[in-house]
This record gives structure tokens, sequence and C-alpha cells, in this order.
């Protein structure tokens, strides 16, 4: 923008704050807008920041040349808003920055209209990405709820082992497994660091245990919290004590 240009657009300023402009205004202000073309979105800048109330409605509205700028930069990007480039097969890179370039410059300055819908996500997850989801008990695309309430109205499901009830010790979904020794601290039994092999099979699909095997795993189950349940109960157990009357000698 130089000095007439400039004088020109302090004119356009004045049909909004009746200022009075001068040669050594239109000057500085050629000055500060030196890279900044005099154009339509240059008056168009003006006008939106007239159009904006002040915070304080005592305070005068008095444009300067930073808020041209900003203002004016802020117009044309909202043109290249919904922009993508599509690329030409076999572009160079410099084929490529010369579009790209004479591309966003046509839609920023609005010579040519910019795309008015957002472009949308083609394709799908990859297949890695679907195997680690199958991995962690998720499934591809299932319907997800609308709302957080309709979310919790199905019991909290967990993938592997803790997602299913064990058939050895019991344990409810989302709870270790147990020792099955029950102490003051572990009511229930001790947790174990590793689930026991039959959870495993049952998360992982595998066939059961037959009957037989069911029934001696349960025997075993039951022995161990029997004897439990006794070693618990000595160890709580308060003998009273025996009072044994001595005779005092008599003197």
């Amino acid at each position: 923008m130089n000095v007439p240009e400039a004088a020109e657009l302090l004119s356009h300023c004045t049909a909004f704050d009746n200022r009075q402009p001068s040669e050594a205004a239109a000057i500085a202000w050629a000055s500060a807008l030196h890279d900044v073309p005099f154009d339509t979105d240059a008056k168009a800048a003006v006008a939106s920041y007239y159009t904006t109330p002040p915070q304080n409605p005592n305070e005068r509205l008095w444009i300067l040349p930073h808020h041209v700028r900003t203002l004016r930069t802020k117009i044309r990007n909202q043109r290249l808003e919904n922009f993508q480039y599509e690329p030409q097969p076999d572009e160079t890179i410099a084929e490529y920055l010369g579009r790209l370039r004479g591309q966003v410059k046509a839609i920023a300055s609005g010579r040519i209209a910019g795309p008015s819908g957002q472009p949308m996500l083609s394709g799908g997850p990859s297949k890695r990405f679907i195997e680690e989801l199958e991995a962690r008990g998720f499934a591809v695309g299932r319907d997800v709820p609308d709302s957080d309430e309709e979310s919790l109205v199905d019991t909290v499901r967990r993938s592997g082992p803790l997602g299913v009830k064990c058939p050895a010790c019991a344990a409810e979904i989302g709870f270790p497994c147990n020792n099955g020794r029950a102490t003051a601290k572990h009511p229930l039994g001790k947790p174990l660091p590793k689930p026991h092999t039959a959870r495993s099979r049952a998360a992982s699909g595998e066939t059961g245990l037959s009957a037989e095997q069911r029934a001696a795993e349960e025997q075993r189950v039951r022995e161990a919290s029997r004897r439990a349940l006794e070693r618990l109960e000595a160890e709580q157990a308060i003998h009273d004590a025996e009072i044994v009357d001595e005779e005092v000698p008599r003197g």
C-alpha cells in the first residue's frame, strides 16, 4: 500500500469515525501497511471493525493500521476454511508449491469461490488397528449408545481373563483369582498374580472342563476353603484361662 492508497483508505475510515485525515497520517499508514494491498478486503476490514461494538459502551472506536492487517487476514482465512489441495498425478515439488500458492491466493482473494462443505474422511480403519481393538474385547462397527445413561445400562465388561467369571475359584468378573485360603486380611482368599488356567481358557473361548474335571476342581476348592476356615477359626479362638484354686497354708 502506497501513500495515495493509504490516503484513500483513511478517507474510507472517515465515513465511520469522522476523523480528519492528513498527508502525515497517510504517510504513516502507508509505512505501517507497506506489505498490505489496498483492495476490497482492506476496506471490508474497516467495515468489520466498526461493525463490532466496543467492550466499553462509552469508548469511541478508532481504527488503527494493525486492525486493518488483522481483520483483512481473518476475512481471507475464512474463505480458506474448507480448502483442501487436490494433488495432480506425477507432479514435482515445484509444481505442487506453485499450484498450491495459486489456489490459495485465488480462493483467499475471493476470485474463485472456495468449497462450501467440509471434506469428509474416507476409508476404514487399518487391519492392524482392527486387530488391536478386537484383542482388547472391542468390536469394530458396533453400535455406540447416544448417551452415557444408555452406555451404563449393561454391566461393565473387561477384556481378557478378568472379563469372565473364574470356573476354578468363582471370582466374579473384574476381580482377580484367589487361592481359596481365607485369612483375616483376605477373607475371600489371597489374590493371585495370574488368573487360573481354566479362566484363561474360558476367556479365549476354549472348550471347558469335562463334568468329572469340574467336579474334581469344585471338590478341591471346597476342601481348600474348609481347611482355610478351620485354620482361621483356630487362630481367632480364645481359650478361657483355667483358674486353679490353691490352698494357702495356714500358719
